[in-house]
């Protein structure tokens, strides 16, 4: 006998060495993300199908009216932070200490271990910054290796505040939809 789709009965927030993920209640899980760990997801936050957060090896926090976008991976050697209004694009491999307030990671980019992203930064589609490197706020980076190409212009500040709050937009219509997990055990 085969069970009917019923959605949100997967749970895919996993506790791990006695850590579970804490969800503020304003923000939305999709349910086929998959989180394990010592997490931190702040409000009006959103992670969308097929990322996965895993903390086994420090905390992950991640701030109010952020977005991480589909199909992304989220992890560190130790503890780290994911500030306020950041949008992760799709395909995202986010290895970083700090990604700064405001900040744009374009799609596919990669970011290795230690990587400090100062505020208001773009991160360039397909870009990979290497180990332990530290950009400034209001740096455009670019290229394998990603170097900062200068400062962010008005258009780019304006594309990635308004890519922050289309997805904080979006939770009320996907939540209402039953797109997100049951965070009931």
């Amino acid at each position: 006998m085969t069970e009917k789709f019923r959605p949100g009965v997967i749970l895919m927030l996993r506790p791990l060495d006695g850590k579970s993920p804490i969800i503020d209640p304003t923000a939305f899980i999709s349910e086929t993300a998959y989180l394990v760990g010592d997490i931190e997801v702040g409000p009006r936050s959103s992670i969308w199908p097929g990322v996965v957060i895993r903390a086994d090896s420090g905390k992950i926090k991640i701030g109010a009216g952020t977005n991480i976008q589909d199909n992304s991976v989220i992890h560190a050697d130790a503890d780290a932070e994911i500030g306020d209004n950041v949008t992760i694009g799709h395909g995202v491999i986010c290895h970083a200490k700090v990604i700064g307030d405001g900040s744009l990671l374009g799609n596919n980019c990669t970011l290795n271990d230690g990587v400090v992203v100062g505020k208001n930064s773009l991160v360039a589609a397909g870009s990979v910054l290497n180990e332990n490197k530290i950009y400034k706020d209001n740096a455009l980076i670019r290229g394998t290796p990603g170097k900062a190409l200068g400062n962010v212009k008005q258009r780019h500040t304006e594309l990635m505040r308004r890519a922050a709050n289309s997805y904080v937009n979006r939770i009320k219509r996907y939540k209402s939809a039953g797109f997100e997990q049951n965070r009931k055990s």
